[in-house]
């Protein structure tokens, strides 16, 4: 053999050479959720170190409580992420089907309306969603606008109608129609309790993840997020799946509205104003990349979780409030950078 072909040889060598760093950036590509599951079992252990109620029952359970909403709410957001796209409006559109659903069922006794059926209230908060996040995927596929700019402006158009059409009043416990409130219901096993709301979001869970997994649509949200010129010279009808995209999420925002009143059991517009950022919080920390194509709904679930648990846990420990909210930015700021490392994993 040939000095030339050894040098070949151990060259080649050399370069099919992986280091540790490298085995871990390949294993976290193509597993996304499960850098963020590390960090929650960490969290999990270190919490309870400081407080021995931690992992209590009862308290894990009022974690699962308090992340029903941002859970929920992040799943729709994830389907957009996955196409590179951005919801600021998400919170806004969850909070206005709310009132509809709500106000509509009422009535208004200074119009001397006795209100309708909730077979048609509900019916028409859902479409009350999926008609917003329509018309953000129709300004963001007709026009051309990026979709943060889009969702921006729509954050302040939902906001408005929001307020005009509910002027203002909360809408009590006692004026709810009772299957509004079905979601606030608790399951009881030993010490452990949870809502059906929480349940509900773990199946919206479930039935977008393998519409993600199994179905053509699944992989045209992935390939348009993860290239979109290559996506529609694959022949993908990439406005069509952006706009399914966006009225997917429009209709999980707006079910999400059905959980916010029954965890919060009154319908107001000033109710959980932080929802758009505490989603994109949960996303970002569950290991969806931000430039689309790569993530699990997996990921966002255990990211809720974790920014309830990281809450939970400082609140126990005695943690002032302001270093709460420095603990969930840091968390932001390392998973994102996790991510930028992670996409320069090798194919």
């Amino acid at each position: 053999m040939s000095q030339q072909n050894v040098t070949t040889d151990a060259a080649a060598e050399f370069m099919d050479r992986v280091s540790n760093a490298q085995k871990i950036q390949a294993v976290l590509h193509r597993y996304p959720w499960l850098s963020s599951a590390i960090v929650l079992l960490f969290a999990a252990i270190t919490f309870s170190f400081f407080n021995e109620n931690f992992l209590t029952p009862g308290n894990l359970s009022l974690i699962l409580q308090q992340v029903a909403i941002v859970g929920a709410i992040a799943a729709g957001q994830t389907l957009i992420i996955l196409t590179a796209g951005i919801d600021l409006s998400c919170g806004a559109i969850a909070i206005f089907a709310s009132m509809v659903m709500a106000k509509v069922a009422l009535g208004d006794p200074y119009i001397q309306n006795d209100g309708v059926s909730i077979l048609i209230a509900f019916p028409l908060g859902l479409l009350i969603g999926i008609a917003a996040g329509s018309l953000n995927g129709y300004l963001v596929t007709k026009f051309k606008l990026p979709p943060f700019i889009v969702t921006l402006g729509t954050l302040n158009i939902f906001i408005a109608l929001t307020l005009l059409y509910a002027s203002g009043r909360t809408i009590t416990t006692k004026e709810l129609n009772p299957f509004l409130l079905q979601l606030g219901h608790y399951i009881e096993f030993g010490d452990f309790r949870i809502t059906t709301g929480v349940l509900f979001m773990i199946l919206m869970y479930l039935v977008l993840a393998f519409a993600l997994k199994y179905t053509g649509w699944g992989r045209h949200v992935y390939a348009v997020g993860n290239d979109l010129e290559a996506a529609r010279l694959a022949g993908i009808q990439v406005n069509r799946v952006l706009m399914s995209v966006y009225a997917v999420a429009g209709l999980i925002f707006a079910l999400t509205a059905w959980i916010i009143i029954g965890r919060v059991t009154v319908a107001s517009p000033n109710t959980a104003p932080d929802l758009n950022l505490d989603s994109i919080t949960a996303v970002v920390i569950g290991g969806t990349s931000l430039f689309g194509g790569r993530g699990t709904i997996l990921g966002s679930l255990i990211g809720a979780v974790i920014v309830g648990v990281f809450r939970n846990g400082l609140t126990l420990a005695g943690v002032d409030l302001y270093f709460q909210v420095l603990a969930v930015g840091v968390l932001i700021i390392f998973a994102v950078t996790v991510d930028q490392w992670i996409r320069k994993a090798r194919g």
